[in-house]
């Protein structure tokens, strides 16, 4: 099997694209969007996260709620939302790894998984000190 090459694999870079150009960065970006794209193609608890973080935001602004509590909100979103990209990549990487049970891969997934149940927890703690008294009034 042949080892990968190119920009994504940590292998040489194409000919002509030298470290820094402004065409380098740019692409950059569009790696970054197809890793989400990629969650939210294939997670299905990625797009439960972002139906929820949709509800979040029409609840804001259906409530008005302040400045600060938009912060709030669109802190615990991105939390939960980094929290499943990086569950999704730990999954992709042991899978890469071995297919085979490993009581190490367990307690990477199941640690993974964890961590996103931390932040879905956090973001719902958020949620109701920012909805629940403008749902009291």
């Amino acid at each position: 099997m042949s080892e990968p090459s190119g920009p994504r694999s940590g292998g040489p870079r194409p000919e002509g694209q030298p470290r820094g150009t402004v065409s380098a960065f740019l692409r950059s970006f569009t790696f970054a969007g197809q890793g989400v794209w990629h969650a939210v193609r294939t997670q299905r608890n990625m797009r439960v996260h972002l139906a929820a973080a949709a509800a979040a935001v029409i609840a804001g602004a259906v409530l008005g709620i302040s400045a600060v509590q938009w912060a709030c909100i669109a802190l615990v979103i991105g939390l939960v939302l980094v929290a499943e990209i990086f569950n999704t990549v730990i999954e992709a990487m042991i899978d890469l790894h071995t297919q085979q049970f490993h009581p190490l891969a367990k307690i990477a997934k199941d640690g993974a998984a964890g961590a996103v149940l931390v932040a879905s927890i956090t973001a719902i703690g958020v949620a109701v000190a920012v909805f629940l008294p403008h749902l009291l009034r």
